[in-house]
């Protein structure tokens, strides 16, 4: 394993001081194969390390050690546990900067994305430091008078945490930090395009008093056998997984052979809904973060924007104009707005669904063709008049693509936002409160931003409906996934 000699002098850190071994056990591991996986800078193409590639085997070390090391985890008093993700937190705010070039370095997101990431991912150690303590159950009479009821939440057991490449530090932290709340032992298994942001928080949860054992971490190109595996392993009792809605019915099925807990994280689809007495200026800026938050991929990016009639002209010409100027180009370059896509295959799936959409009549207002630089560029892009029968409507874009289609009645629209097999996120904008509350109320969504562009927040409870997932992240419902319910009966 090794970073590459070709490191960013205006990196603020020296990047070989990040670890590229498997963490397992308190340890980095070579990993059993002996491979490397190469990570790739996607502002530039160039490969910035080479990193463990585990094997089946080395998976089931992992879920050994993390089972290992759970009985004395599970029986550490919570306020010990408590201190010990307080400290997590401070720490990655001490390191913040680190992690956030970290992140840009080999996600390609804009830096100030980055630094945002950092905060909120360090939040959520802060958010279930204090939930560790209020792990509450409840004691009632039965209503038949016989006996006591006695209810308490236990640890749920090993949990395989799998986690994407468009946000790695928030999108482990936001399972590693209630898995540990509640007294779980854990083995995270990051995307391999970004792997060095976990491996850098590996080292972080140790030096944070994590003890050995109880976060694992590691990275393989064998991620489908070697996921299966871990969820035939009876000592598994939880899968956490952020993914696409493909790869997440795929689980769900290996996860049935042992009936283990699922919690999933899946894909969106999220309608941006403008009203015709929206204030114009609010709901551009909105769309701005809805749309353009880690440049588009994410899955709370707002992939559809509905535009009443008599608001659509005004609209468009705002939000084609702050498109137009946001400047593309390295991630970590601070003057950058906006950093490239993933990789290569992404740019050209966007640039499919930009060509089929203007097929069928859509019309580009700005952007539309891939940059002609090395790395992986797709400019902010902005389409009209998109017909409802255009893949973009069906497909989540995860890119910086903002397709716009006009409609007439509220009825209308929430037919439109609800034709979606997805149900992760909503946008509304509009400035009458009966009326946002009401189509909030319609809207097949686990969540809604009502005049608002961004709602991720540790303190509130993320997941979505139909084909976006299963379960809750974040709030107090966050801790209760990692848990399992005893009831009691008791007689005194």
């Amino acid at each position: 394993m090794s970073i590459h000699s070709m490191t960013k002098a205006n990196l603020s850190f020296d990047i070989t001081t990040i670890p590229t071994a498997l963490f397992i056990g308190g340890k980095w591991l070579p990993g059993s194969t002996g491979n490397q996986i190469d990570v790739i800078d996607p502002s530039t193409g160039d490969v910035i390390a080479a990193i463990a590639d585990a094997s089946i085997e080395d998976g089931l070390d992992a879920v050994r050690i993390a089972h290992e090391a759970g009985p004395a985890w599970a029986a550490t008093p919570p306020r010990r546990r408590s201190e010990i993700l307080r400290r997590c937190f401070d720490l990655m705010n001490e390191r913040k900067e680190m992690l956030a070039e970290l992140i840009s370095l080999e996600n390609g997101k804009a830096l100030a994305d980055a630094r945002g990431e950092v905060a909120y991912a360090a939040e959520f150690f802060r958010w279930f430091s204090e939930e560790a303590v209020r792990l509450n159950g409840d004691i009632s009479i039965a209503p038949g008078g016989a006996n006591r009821i006695l209810v308490e939440h236990q640890p749920i057991g090993v949990a395989v945490l799998v986690t994407p490449w468009n946000f790695p530090a928030a999108m482990a932290t936001r399972k590693i930090a209630p898995a540990l709340a509640a007294g779980c032992t854990v083995v995270l298994k990051p995307a391999t395009e970004t792997p060095l942001t976990a491996y850098a928080l590996a080292a972080l949860y140790k030096d944070a008093g994590v003890p050995d054992g109880v976060v694992n971490v590691i990275t393989t190109s064998r991620a489908g056998a070697t996921i299966s595996a871990m969820l035939h392993d009876d000592r598994v009792r939880k899968l956490s997984f952020t993914g696409s809605t493909e790869v997440g019915r795929k689980l769900l099925r290996e996860a049935a052979d042992t009936v283990i807990s699922c919690s999933m994280e899946l894909g969106g689809n999220a309608p941006f809904i403008v009203f015709d007495d929206a204030d114009i200026d609010a709901a551009v800026e909105g769309a701005m973060i809805a749309k353009m938050r880690n440049g588009g991929e994410a899955c709370t990016a707002a992939n559809r924007f509905y535009v009443q009639e008599g608001v659509i002209d005004a609209f468009s010409t705002r939000l084609t104009q702050r498109m137009a100027s946001l400047k593309v180009g390295t991630g970590y370059l601070e003057t950058m707005q906006c950093g490239p896509l993933i990789n290569a295959e992404a740019v050209h799936r966007i640039h499919g669904l930009v060509q089929d959409a203007v097929q069928r009549g859509a019309q580009i207002l700005t952007g539309g063709e891939p940059l002609d630089r090395p790395g992986f560029y797709y400019p902010p892009t902005v389409l009209s008049k998109v017909p409802e029968d255009a893949l973009i409507t069906r497909k989540e874009i995860f890119g910086p693509v903002a397709p716009i289609t006009s409609f007439k009645t509220e009825d209308e629209v929430i037919r439109l936002a609800n034709d979606s097999e997805y149900g992760l996120i909503s946008y509304v904008y509009t400035q009458d409160l009966s009326k946002g509350l009401r189509v909030s109320g319609k809207l097949e969504s686990g969540m809604v931003g009502l005049n608002r562009g961004l709602v991720s927040d540790p303190a509130a409870p993320f997941g979505g409906t139909k084909q976006s997932g299963l379960g809750r992240e974040g709030a107090h419902h966050g801790i209760l996934e990692f848990c399992e319910t005893k009831y009691v009966a008791v007689s005194w």
